[in-house]
């Protein structure tokens, strides 16, 4: 990959895309191809091979792809699967019949079996049974990596896979039904500060931003501390309680989304799939975790932004709804190896998407 070579960014709106665009961006690459969903279905195989034909990208990098939490995952199991298997076939597909010469497939540490040892290395893929509530949205990926491996082995292709950790950071989805952990508590922890200081505006311009099930700034304080208390932030003896799912017991990683996109494009830079393969005559386990090594449980998580936001009510643990894995740490050695180490830390991490955050309802 030089600096002229003409990328392809699938997916670039999104909080994966949009931090690797940036990086790319920041370190002088220009020939970027971009184009919205709207503009190029990539589950649509005619679409994309017509794309492909007349574009005819050098690099390209899958970042692409239908993603949600542990509601999101487990309501829309069908969806998750079709939409993923779809996207990156296509573009996988594609990719080889139009000559790329290399391309990044981006999927999620959750193709890790649920009782995977910890921290998970990169040889753990497939030994156990998965998480069930993110099954579809794990084989899934667990395809991709499957088909980059073996277009690589059959067609000769350059095609990496790397696995980031859980993500959070600048266009995160902050969607109370879709959005991950981290974004979801920064949101409902927010509005519980709005609520407890009797704060329309605040909670009127958040909603305006980003309606719930059709409330939004025009509703009413009824409508609006309605669809809050449905989602877990409700006034009750004097104090605001703020639900959160599971025990709070189960640790979880977080990486900041710019740190992860300076991983890819260091990877793609310094890495060609020849260096991934074992000295073996089973090529397997080729892909690359990207994380931090470090873990938080969701309760110290939950703490950690409550004192960010200044929130002063309380935070209850819904442990009749599940906690997921009970501990997902990546291995990080083989990419420290290439000489590559995250930069930001959770606590400025925190900081940092909370102000983003509230600069969007401004």
């Amino acid at each position: 990959m030089n600096k002229d070579s003409k990328i392809y960014i699938a997916g670039h709106r999104g909080l994966v895309g949009s931090a690797i665009l940036k990086s790319l961006q920041e370190k002088g690459y220009q020939n970027l191809l971009l184009r919205t969903s709207s503009e190029l279905d990539l589950r649509d195989s005619a679409q994309v091979a017509e794309f492909f034909a007349k574009e005819k990208p050098d690099v390209v990098f899958l970042a692409a792809a239908k993603v949600g939490g542990i509601v999101a995952n487990n309501t829309y199991r069908g969806t998750f699967i079709y939409d993923n298997l779809m996207i990156q076939n296509n573009v996988i597909h594609e990719s080889y019949r139009s000559g790329v010469q290399k391309l990044l497939f981006l999927g999620s540490t959750c193709i890790y079996p649920k009782e995977c040892p910890q921290p998970m290395k990169e040889e753990y893929l497939l030994t156990g049974p998965l998480e069930y509530t993110n099954e579809p949205y794990a084989i899934a990926k667990i395809a991709g990596i499957k088909l980059c491996e073996s277009y690589n082995l059959q067609y000769g292709t350059n095609y990496l896979s790397v696995m980031p950790t859980n993500l959070y950071g600048p266009n995160d989805n902050f969607d109370l039904e879709k959005s991950h952990v981290l974004p979801a508590l920064i949101r409902k922890i927010h509005l519980g500060k709005a609520l407890e200081n009797a704060d329309w505006e605040t909670l009127r311009s958040d909603l305006k931003n980003l309606p719930i099930e059709g409330v939004d700034q025009n509703s009413t304080d009824a409508e609006i501390t309605g669809i809050l208390e449905k989602y877990g932030v409700k006034l009750k003896d004097g104090q605001v309680h703020v639900e959160i799912w599971g025990s709070g017991r189960p640790r979880r990683e977080f990486l900041w989304s710019e740190d992860m996109a300076d991983a890819c494009v260091f990877i793609m830079e310094q890495l060609d799939f020849a260096q991934t393969c074992p000295d073996s005559d089973e090529i397997r386990n080729t892909h690359i975790n990207i994380g931090t090594g470090k873990d938080i449980s969701i309760a110290e998580l939950a703490e950690q932004i409550k004192a960010e936001v200044g929130f002063q009510g309380s935070l209850y643990f819904n442990s009749s709804k599940p906690d997921g894995t009970l501990r997902k740490l990546t291995d990080v050695n083989k990419l420290h190896n290439l000489g590559w180490k995250h930069v930001k830390e959770l606590e400025q991490g925190i900081r940092d998407i909370y102000s983003w955050y509230t600069s969007q309802s401004r």
